[in-house]
């Protein structure tokens, strides 16, 4: 799609709290890059004789975007392909089609995936208030199945250092996020009362995923932690502080 983000439509479109919802592709790839778990949702196909439940599925994924065939590009502002990584035998590898077929215009699995990340606990005056600080977005696509060589060892580089997993090509037809920062949104009775607000405490908890001391393998013979995974802990560890604290001050969306 052109432009800088996506098209709202019935599909995307947030209903609840409009002005926490963004559609530009910087928003929408960083908050799904960051998550370290996706959650991918599909029908499964059935046939008459087919005695399974009639459920849909929620499967969690590890992914990440990108924009092969010119995966240089490191500007996350422009449209992307959203790649999965999963086992070779599971249910959704099995049921997308090759990449082959991605010409045809929605022939792949259609699926959606979910990215959230929570940012802080708000604690307000009165329970009702109570709410949580978040990252989400929402990608809808259809998922086929990477066949050509290079681009299933780019994807897999992305994700995994191992070749014994299966790798899904999400072309994405539409997304948003929905984000909320600052701090409690109260009622005006209850700001009103004075006793309610020297008993009560009310605030923001801010909350990041902590990555803790790496723990080596038993079978592990170097010892030393390399400098580049304690810096890649330290950097993640501190950039996740760093926004759930600013999230807790910002103007409350």
């Amino acid at each position: 799609m052109a432009g800088q983000g996506w098209e709202k439509t019935k599909i995307n479109t947030v209903n609840r709290y409009r002005n926490r919802g963004k559609y530009d592709y910087q928003t929408v790839n960083t908050i799904v890059d960051e998550t370290p778990i996706l959650h991918v949702s599909f029908a499964p196909s059935r046939t008459d004789d087919d005695d399974s439940p009639p459920f849909p599925v929620i499967l969690p994924m590890v992914g990440c975007t990108s924009s092969y065939p010119d995966p240089a590009l490191p500007d996350k502002s422009d449209s992307r392909i959203l790649y999965l990584h999963g086992s070779a035998t599971s249910r959704l590898i099995r049921l997308a089609p090759t990449s082959n077929d991605s010409d045809t215009p929605n022939s792949g699995i259609p699926v959606c995936v979910a990215a959230t990340q929570l940012d802080g606990i708000v604690l307000a005056l009165t329970p009702h208030h109570h709410s949580c600080n978040y990252r989400s977005a929402v990608v809808f696509g259809h998922a086929h199945l990477v066949t050509d060589p290079a681009e299933r060892l780019h994807a897999l580089q992305l994700v995994t250092t191992t070749l014994s997993t299966g790798v899904l090509r999400v072309e994405i037809a539409s997304a948003s996020a929905k984000i909320r920062t600052g701090s409690t949104g109260e009622d005006r009775g209850d700001l009103k009362d004075e006793g309610l607000r020297r008993s009560v405490w009310s605030g923001v908890v801010p909350a990041h995923i902590e990555f803790g001391e790496p723990v080596a393998a038993p079978t592990d013979l170097r010892g030393e932690v390399p400098g580049y995974l304690e810096e890649w802990i330290r950097g993640r560890n501190e950039e996740g502080e760093r926004y759930a604290r600013e999230a807790a001050v910002a103007f409350t969306k």
